[in-house]
């Protein structure tokens, strides 16, 4: 009798954990990001957008939140991407950059994807569109936890037409899984490139509602050159750069549809943002950073602070604003978190961020300190309110910019030491290093400490923190 009594306790105990194991299963979000190109702060209707709307994304936001100090860890390409991947500062892992048909080095095998990480909880993983960390085989997005992939390695301006000049670049391929499917990508093409993306996107959540699952579409636009299918033509008062938005944002609305008609929304996680600001330089080809300084290329505000919206209604309070600080080097934690997956074993950078996805009356930054790196110079550093800029060089827009694709030239410009408040002087106008020489003082400590751990060429260091980049043997 007490063997039987111990037995029926046993499974009777069995059949709770089980079913508590199902219930948390039941529990995990769907994952979806959406990683524009080049898009600028101010390029979104509810971050002040006004010669083009954007519906959609608007909704998302009403739906769920705002995100107004949110970074990139550098603003070019693929230095970014592979931030937002790994939850590292793109030189921790030596990816800087935009690596061109050139590089021979790309993604590390012992770095962790968030794409690996949602494998290994038995997520459904894609990704289509720009991948740009590594286009030889052995880099390609389904040699590094996804399952489908459908996209261009690299940026869109690669192919032999380039406003530049004739055969600067090789074709541009197209690649599914990790086969070349299309040499030669040519402008008819890519007038289709965002409806080609957003059919796959729909096709993926269509064939896998039943499972959980993470889906990354990152968009090729609005990276010149800009292209746009008939049907959005003439859909915004700015021209070519708001008809791209505005068919941007029709993908948005077809991927939300998408998870509406399976009863998906409400337990899945959404997020929309951008690689870095707009490129200045293009004029009407080029997006906005509102009030912010400068643009993709630069460590100013307007070159890594991007419009940011989160929605997942069973979590996200719906319809408000998140000012802390925040960064696409926290959304592999977040979303390990959330999946209940585990973290690298080597050191990352991000932190998770669930507590401000929530809303907590108590939920501040994670961050004491954030870096802004060029390549491997630390450029800046921000702690709270405060951004001191050390001193640098950078490309700065000057005289008109171009036009209809042409873009206009940089001149180089240098800063020197400066600190700027940016609760109050967002656009970084005014420095006031003179009047906070505490302040100065504390995040100087602060970046010896970075330097220590991540390196500065500027000061000649290199920290043991940093990871060499792959190669090709």
């Amino acid at each position: 009798m007490r063997i039987s009594l111990f037995c029926c306790g046993l499974f009777g105990l069995l059949g709770l954990l089980a079913r508590d194991t199902v219930c948390l299963a039941a529990e995990r979000p769907n994952v979806v990001i959406m990683f524009t190109d080049d898009q600028g702060y101010a390029d979104v209707g509810c971050f002040g957008a006004t010669a083009f709307k954007t519906p959609h994304l608007d909704e998302l936001a009403a739906r769920g939140r705002r995100f107004t100090s949110f970074y990139v860890a550098q603003a070019v390409c693929g230095a970014s991407r592979a931030a937002l991947l790994t939850g590292c500062y793109s030189n921790r892992i030596g990816m800087l950059g935009a690596p061109s048909h050139q590089s021979t080095h790309g993604i590390h095998d012992r770095e962790k994807l968030i794409s690996e990480v949602c494998k290994e909880q038995g997520y459904a993983t894609a990704m289509f569109g720009k991948w740009h960390l590594g286009h030889h085989p052995q880099f390609l997005p389904v040699h590094h936890g996804f399952d489908e992939y459908f996209g261009l390695p690299y940026s869109n301006d690669m192919w032999p037409f380039h406003p530049d000049g004739p055969n600067r670049f090789p074709e541009l391929p197209m690649i599914e899984g990790d086969a070349v499917v299309n040499p030669n990508v040519t402008p008819e093409d890519q007038i289709h490139l965002t409806e080609w993306y957003t059919q796959r996107a729909v096709k993926f959540i269509d064939e896998h509602h039943d499972q959980p699952f993470f889906l990354y579409v990152a968009h090729s636009m609005p990276h010149v050159p800009l292209f746009v299918t008939d049907k959005h033509k003439g859909a915004s008062e700015q021209g070519l750069y708001g008809d791209v938005i505005s068919e941007i944002d029709w993908s948005m609305g077809e991927i939300v549809a998408a998870l509406d008609r399976h009863g998906l929304s409400e337990n899945t996680l959404i997020l929309f943002t951008s690689d870095n600001g707009p490129w200045l330089s293009y004029g009407n080809h080029a997006g906005s950073a509102g009030p912010l300084r400068e643009g993709k290329g630069t460590t100013w505000e307007g070159g890594v602070r991007e419009p940011c919206i989160m929605c997942w209604p069973k979590v996200i309070p719906a319809g408000t604003e998140c000012d802390e600080l925040a960064a696409t080097i926290d959304i592999l934690p977040t979303i390990t978190e959330a999946v209940g997956g585990t973290l690298p074993e080597h050191p990352i950078d991000g932190r998770s961020i669930l507590t401000l996805l929530r809303g907590d009356a108590d939920a501040t930054t994670p961050h004491e300190r954030y870096c802004y790196y060029w390549g491997n110079e630390l450029q800046a550093i921000r702690s709270g309110d405060w951004k001191l800029h050390f001193p640098h060089s950078y490309r700065s827009l000057t005289g008109e910019p171009g036009q209809d694709g042409r873009p206009a030239g940089y001149s180089q410009a240098n800063t020197e030491l400066s600190l700027y408040n940016l609760r109050e002087d967002i656009g970084e106008t005014t420095d006031v290093k003179d009047q906070y020489p505490e302040v100065v003082e504390r995040l100087q400590q602060l970046a010896e400490a970075a330097r220590e751990e991540l390196g500065d060429s500027a000061r000649k260091q290199q920290g043991s923190g940093f990871r060499a980049p792959a190669r090709l043997n």
